[in-house]
């Protein structure tokens, strides 16, 4: 009984957790609050914070995915703008074979958005699966060698989408429905940007269920930790690494679609033009942090939109300057991963 007595208080006590940070939400805030005496009018602060919002959370989609490959499988992806790039390309040709729907009203507009986005994701993730077993599974553990062969192979895809689509850029218009804007007094909200904003939050909220609450998240989480533990226990780590690789490369084809869509216009170049964008997310985030990611992307979103509107020539190098002051203030990033 005295052993059971003083055994129980250890077993019932309850795991300390570690508490949640929240400064790098609170720089998040901060600019947003920084912006407005900025800015001075607050019709055009609001306009360009949720611009900002919707252009961060469509970057967040397209770096969710390399950030999901770093995490879990150590891998420096440096050809995922091919993913975004067949994304974009496949969206024109659905929204081009369904241009019929796209005029007819908001219903069948979305219609036609949705199966872009389906059809883009689909051909990504096929495309994904080929990538990781021929390009990268040899590289495994070999970050050098993973940086050049990636963008060996991201230079290859391109010239494969050369030949399927040309070599011009192609416009992917906006559908009429989606033109304009929603006002709220003398603010703009455009149509297409609050469309890109809830395609971002439920990708976060479907990434944050899946890794908080579901076995698949929790042995990727595992695995992110100690990989050579959760193989121990019978898990087949390998088929997982192929899986998020897989489920990575789909989000790059959304994000293509949006971003194709966002700029109206697509070329064999998009993704690696998006390429550095999305390296100094996952910067600034910290390598494998979904919740870095996403702060991360919206900081960034947010810096470029409002350093357009104060000082363009800012503009070019202003998200630059952010991720230098950010690794200044915190070198791992904002969230980072512990293994990292």
């Amino acid at each position: 009984m005295t052993d059971s007595a003083a055994i129980a208080p250890a077993e019932t006590a309850a795991i300390p957790k570690t508490a949640f940070d929240w400064r790098p939400v609170a720089l998040l805030l901060a600019l947003v609050a920084a912006a407005l005496p900025a800015i001075g009018g607050a019709s055009s602060w609001l306009t360009l914070t949720f611009a900002g919002l919707a252009m961060g959370l469509i970057i967040f989609v397209i770096a969710s995915g390399l950030t999901l490959i770093f995490g879990l499988m150590d891998v420096l992806n440096f050809g995922h703008g091919l993913f975004i790039a067949i994304g974009a390309f496949v969206a024109t040709s659905v929204m081009g074979g369904m241009a019929v729907f796209t005029d007819q009203g908001l219903g069948q507009t979305l219609l036609a958005v949705f199966a872009a986005m389906v059809v883009a994701m689909a051909v990504a993730a096929a495309v994904g699966w080929a990538f990781e077993r021929v390009v990268v599974r040899p590289v495994y553990g070999q970050h050098l060698k993973q940086i050049l062969i990636t963008m060996g192979g991201m230079i290859v895809g391109e010239e494969l989408i050369k030949v399927i689509w040309g070599p011009l850029q192609i416009a992917l218009p906006m559908p009429a429905p989606l033109r304009g804007a929603f006002y709220l007094g003398d603010a703009a909200i455009e149509k297409y940007r609050v469309l890109a904003a809830l395609a971002g939050l439920a990708v976060f909220a479907l990434l944050a269920w899946t890794l908080a609450r579901t076995k698949v998240g929790l042995l990727i989480r595992a695995g992110v930790q100690d990989r050579e533990m959760v193989e121990s226990l019978g898990y087949r780590i390998r088929r997982l690494f192929v899986g998020v690789f897989v489920a990575g490369s789909a989000l790059a084809g959304l994000g293509g679609v949006l971003w194709g869509l966002y700029q109206q216009s697509v070329s064999p170049q998009i993704g690696a033009q998006v390429n550095v964008l999305i390296f100094i997310v996952i910067i600034i985030g910290g390598l494998g942090s979904t919740f870095g990611c996403f702060v991360g992307a919206l900081l960034v979103g947010l810096m470029a939109n409002y350093t357009g509107f104060l000082a363009p020539k800012v503009a070019l190098f202003s998200n630059i300057a952010l991720m230098v002051a950010i690794l200044l203030w915190r070198p791992q990033g904002l969230y980072p991963v512990t293994n990292r």
